[in-house]
């Protein structure tokens, strides 16, 4: 039996609200994996080794608490941006991809992933 992933593309028009509530959480994603990957490349350059996915997700809250707009966007997609971080580390050590860069603000494509409620699956928002 052969497994099928789907995937649907849809063209959403937020209202302004919406629109803000989106682009926090871009920025508020982008910053919390620049965030990251600085505290891991400090970490690798002092101890040879990197940090791990636990480790920074603990510190979340903590960063919540030092920048307050962290709080008003959904803590899944800022879990999730933590996470992409962490496997782009795993593919780096393997010799699988190039080291983790940056994420910038002029990228043509800025993108969040979160869950839906009450579902296991995931979905992406992207801004073009």
């Amino acid at each position: 039996m052969v497994l099928k992933h789907k995937a649907y593309k849809f063209r959403i028009y937020p209202t302004k609200e919406q629109e803000i509530l989106i682009a926090k959480t871009i920025g508020c994603s982008r910053f919390v994996f620049n965030h990251f990957l600085t505290k891991w490349d400090e970490t690798y350059k002092t101890t040879g080794k990197g940090l791990s996915y636990g480790s920074c997700s603990k510190e979340i809250p903590l960063l919540k608490q030092e920048f307050d707009w962290l709080k008003e966007v959904d803590s899944t997609s800022v879990q999730i941006s933590v996470k992409h971080l962490a496997d782009a580390f795993d593919r780096f050590f393997k010799k699988q991809t190039e080291r983790p860069r940056f994420t910038s603000k002029r990228n043509l494509v800025q993108s969040y992933k979160t869950n839906i409620q009450g579902k296991s699956q995931h979905s992406y928002m992207t801004m073009i």
